[in-house]
């Protein structure tokens, strides 16, 4: 038999003490041999924290669930079913579906792409009010006119002098009013 991808269903919140865990119960069952590679589809992501820092953080892209790569048969379908923080197979029964290997390649892509360039955890939406958290218009509130997700940007129209003035800001420099 060869080696193929399943979806895990965990205990939301977690699936890096599910992941251990099915490691530690292959190995000390000495069956390794037959799980390749375990996932945590996760994507890193910026936000600001109080007093103005930067936080990065990751995100699950499907909370409670966690990708394996390993070979289906009776005695893998109990190691998993009956590891701790492990619920079943999605898809149910005894011969759960496998998923595609492209699905899982694009995934791993998002992750890598994720880890490279953090992406910000809040989006803002035109017209929504926001107030500016740092810079030299600190404290001052407006709305956003203009999003620019690949620049992580967004045009903000503030008032200054009584008149509605548009500022060019970062994600981070703001947050929602």
């Amino acid at each position: 038999m060869s080696k193929k991808w399943y979806i895990v269903h965990t205990y939301s919140g977690h699936e890096g003490k599910a992941k251990q865990a099915l490691l530690d119960r292959a190995k000390a069952l000495s069956r390794e041999d037959l799980f390749d590679e375990i996932l945590i589809p996760e994507e890193t992501v910026v936000e600001m924290a109080k007093g103005g820092e930067r936080k990065t953080s990751k995100r699950k892209f499907f909370p409670g669930y966690i990708l394996v790569h390993m070979e289906l048969n009776d005695e893998t379908w109990h190691i998993v079913k009956d590891t701790p923080k492990i619920t079943g197979f999605v898809g149910g029964g005894t011969n759960p579906p496998p998923i595609d290997d492209d699905e899982v390649a694009r995934m791993t892509r998002q992750i890598q792409e994720g880890a490279a360039k953090p992406k910000p955890k809040i989006r803002f939406e035109e017209g929504e009010n926001v107030r500016v958290v740092s810079g030299p218009f600190a404290n001052f509130q407006g709305f956003v006119d203009e999003v620019r997700p690949d620049k992580e940007k967004v045009r903000v129209m503030v008032q200054v002098f009584g008149r509605a003035t548009p500022v060019e800001l970062d994600y981070t420099q703001l947050e929602k009013a």
